[in-house]
């Protein structure tokens, strides 16, 4: 049964104080302390390493939990919400600002303006949140993937944040959840099971079945249903120990601006993304489609080379410049009209592993609209759909075999003062029930080549694949800090 909501006075709620604590470069020295709590979540800017990073975001024990699996929306503890599931999450996020969320001083919040959350949503939406496009969405979808909800999302009242440009840390929470949060940052957590994987990683797809759908791709791209059609395969491997111990050692391997660690349930979420999705503050609006992908070189030579093949490379800029479009309409819907822009047009930029080419398009969010208003509007993203985004999307139902679940969907927030920032969740693992699934794939379009193509889906996430096999000391450091 659904209790009563009673309005409270907002004097009622405790007070948000933000204090500082000791700053540590690496957030696992803090998180390794929060990871088996319920909703244990971290928002990894992958510093020093990554470029484009700036803040972490640590959290745990939500005062509420949403989660929408086979398009039922529940809350934990119980509230009476819609059944859309951006709606819930709005719903939510109100009832939170209204009741359950400490009071924001004016005051504190300008002096730590630059904080990126002081309390809201945060958790993941999952590519199949979105099924407007399946003719029987009202079905749910059967092929085979991990047992995560479509979407998990928690309302947290209290945060972590690292600034990793001015070497501080800060606690943001009321005092009574500020003891809590003390009391859990000095007590030694449990050691986890060292990780190891107990087989290799093995596909979805035989080689011969992805040429199959990637020819029957280029029909669809023939006959004008598309211009460009993102096909993946699903790899899987079984292991045993602690996912956590997983992606410590997938950081070191490849530290990325948009990464996160989801954990405090049965399955965990290991992020390693170098993709922003949405990111909103005060009203301005920011997506940064990735198109275009070449390998690091192995020498100075080399990697100038692959970066150059890149940035003039035809192809690549014409798929980048599809998914501008697409996402210039999608930030239309809901921005101010005229202020949608593209202030960066296939940018290079270069991660430990791969040359990407990024574009940046922006606006204003319009005067009627909230955040989650535009990350409805939007998602999932474009550049892991294909253009037209509804159409690629049915024809990635039908040929892909198994689900994406939480791959190509967002991680990410929606903080009390209305800013939001997501990811593509693409170099993305899932571990859940012994095995890790992990995904690959890119944009095809008419002149693709089917084996470069088929190995472009594999060097994406080969290098994660690597990083996971074996035995390495290293994924020990700072458990006992």
């Amino acid at each position: 049964m659904t209790p009563e909501i009673k309005d409270s006075p907002a004097d009622a709620r405790p007070r948000l104080e933000i204090v500082a604590l000791p700053y540590h470069a690496d957030p696992a020295v803090y998180f390794e302390r929060l990871r088996q709590r319920p909703g244990a979540a971290m928002l990894d800017s992958g510093r020093p390493e990554a470029p484009g990073g700036r803040f972490d975001i640590l959290t745990s024990d939500p005062l509420h939990t949403l989660t929408t699996r086979d398009g039922v929306t529940r809350c934990e503890p119980a509230l009476a919400l819609p059944d859309d599931p951006f709606a819930a999450q709005q719903a939510l996020l109100d009832h939170g600002l209204s009741h359950r969320l400490p009071r924001l001083p004016s005051s504190l919040e300008a002096a730590h303006r630059e904080l990126p959350f002081l309390g809201g949503l945060l958790g993941y939406w999952s590519y199949s949140l979105s099924e407007r496009h399946r003719p029987d969405a009202e079905a749910p979808d059967r092929r085979p993937g991990p047992a995560l909800p479509a979407a998990r999302l928690g309302l947290y009242d209290w945060a972590l944040i690292q600034d990793h440009d001015n070497a501080q840390s800060w606690l943001v929470a009321s005092a009574t959840r500020r003891a809590q949060v003390h009391q859990w940052l000095t007590t030694p957590s449990p050691t986890g099971e060292a990780f190891q994987l107990e087989g290799d990683f093995t596909s979805d797809l035989t080689r011969g079945a992805y040429g199959e759908r990637f020819r029957r791709v280029l029909d669809y791209l023939t006959a004008g249903d598309c211009y460009q059609i993102n096909l993946t395969q699903r790899f899987t491997a079984p292991f045993r120990g602690d996912p956590w111990r997983a992606y410590r050692r997938l950081r070191r391997a490849t530290p990325t601006p948009f990464a996160g660690y989801l954990g405090g349930y049965d399955q965990a979420i290991l992020s390693l993304s170098p993709e922003r999705f949405i990111g909103i503050r005060d009203g301005h609006v920011e997506t940064r489609p990735i198109k275009g992908t070449r390998p690091r070189g192995a020498t100075p030579d080399q990697d100038r080379q692959l970066a150059d093949e890149l940035r003039d490379s035809p192809k690549d800029r014409a798929e980048n410049v599809m998914i501008v479009d697409l996402l210039r309409n999608d930030l239309g819907r809901v921005c101010r009209p005229g202020s949608v822009r593209v202030p960066t047009l296939c940018g290079l930029e270069s991660y430990a592993n791969v040359h990407h080419l990024v574009s940046v398009i922006q606006g204003e969010l319009a005067a009627d609209a909230r955040p989650l208003d535009l990350l409805s509007a939007a998602f999932p993203g474009g550049s892991i759909t294909g253009a037209p985004k509804h159409r690629a999307m049915q024809i990635i139902d039908e040929l892909e075999p198994s689900r994406r679940s939480v791959y190509c969907g967002s991680l990410g927030y929606v903080d009390r003062r209305g800013r939001l920032d997501t990811s593509i969740a693409i170099r993305t693992l899932v571990a859940d029930a012994g095995t890790l699934h992990i995904w690959g794939g890119g944009g095809v379009v008419a002149d693709s080549e089917e084996e470069a193509e088929y190995q472009e889906s594999i060097a994406k996430i080969a290098h994660l694949m690597r990083a996971l096999h074996g035995a390495d000391s290293r994924d020990d450091e700072n458990d006992s800090q």
